[in-house]
């Protein structure tokens, strides 16, 4: 019988799904959390290892001889040495395209409780300031129509694609900065370079992966690009930005407003200058855990894991 263990199932699964379909392919031996230290005790007699965050490095693999393939719970798969897996061939697999409705949806309503000040109405409200006001509305700040504005989308992947076609839907203009030709491109789409795009958006949404070329392309030197009003939602990851540079941009008023589903370290440090920054909104790392993402990703963790056994393997980052 397959000895199948998971790492670090309790932001996948919480207390409102169950692993019980991959219960059925292996003895199946869960763990809410695993520290650095606990991974090679619970791991040692594994021959398949699922992870979302805890790290799976060379070090870890030499003391797991048993360990044939490693299921990465997320798309990206950063926490494997995927050369070290080559090396051993171990087969490392991942979860493609299961949130991508989820975050442009988190993408777009950071977007609107921007411009629509959602939270900050909302707040008014019950702080009793509409109650008294001698109008049937109220309204003490600006609020902004997304219609022929421009929105930057820097990376054209699966959740590139759909911010631009949500975008496109409420009447933006649509920028965008990938590899793509213009020929692949919708017709309404204008491709951009870096510099291009930061001058001519009014919205600029990140969903380029991470690596050492985009990591901080979000600086003093880009941000020097941007209007004072314009908007930056990162729902990419953390390190697109340098967080320092972005907070002293709200703080000195050349950036109008951050938005970020992602910080470079997380949980957020409590000195993170984003968290006491002006017109700055944080969400916890949340885009990705809808219900109904979160219930793919365990169905497609689980098919990865049969496809592996029948000895066709799917999703697969190193074979």
């Amino acid at each position: 019988m397959h000895n199948i263990v998971i790492l670090d199932a309790y932001t996948v699964s919480s207390t409102d799904l169950n692993w019980d379909a991959l219960a059925t392919l292996g003895r199946l031996t869960i763990y809410d959390r695993t520290a650095p230290s606990e991974t090679i005790a619970r791991a040692a007699d594994a021959e398949m290892v699922l992870t979302n965050k805890v790290i799976i490095g060379d070090a870890e693999m030499e003391q797991l001889p048993r360990l044939k393939y490693i299921g990465v719970l997320a798309t990206g798969y950063n926490v494997v040495d995927i050369e070290a897996a080559r090396r051993r061939g171990i087969i490392v697999t991942n979860i493609p395209a299961y949130s991508t409705d989820s975050v442009a949806q988190m993408t777009f309503a950071h977007i609107l409780n921007i411009t629509n000040r959602v939270e900050h109405y909302a707040r008014e409200a019950r702080e009793g300031r509409w109650t008294a006001s001698p109008d049937f509305c109220y309204w003490n700040e600006p609020i902004r129509e997304l219609a022929h504005h421009a929105i930057g989308i820097v990376g054209l992947g699966s959740i590139g694609r759909r911010v631009a076609e949500i975008a496109t839907a409420m009447g933006m203009e649509v920028n965008v900065l990938t590899s793509k030709t213009p020929s692949e491109l919708p017709s309404h789409y204008r491709k951009s370079t870096l510099e291009g795009l930061l001058a001519a958006s009014d919205i600029i949404s990140l969903h380029c992966p991470l690596t050492p070329a985009t990591q901080h392309l979000i600086c003093d030197r880009t941000l020097a690009l941007v209007r004072p009003s314009t908007i930056i939602v990162n729902t990419g990851r953390g390190p697109l930005v340098d967080e320092h540079a972005v907070a002293r941009a709200l703080h000195e008023g050349r950036l109008g407003a951050y938005a970020a589903d992602v910080v470079g370290t997380e949980p957020a440090a409590a000195d993170n200058p984003l968290l006491t920054a002006p017109r700055c909104y944080l969400t916890p790392h949340i885009a990705w855990a809808s219900l109904e993402a979160r219930k793919r990703l365990i169905e497609i963790a689980t098919q990865n894991v049969e496809a592996y056994q029948q000895g066709a393997p799917q999703n697969v980052i190193v074979n």
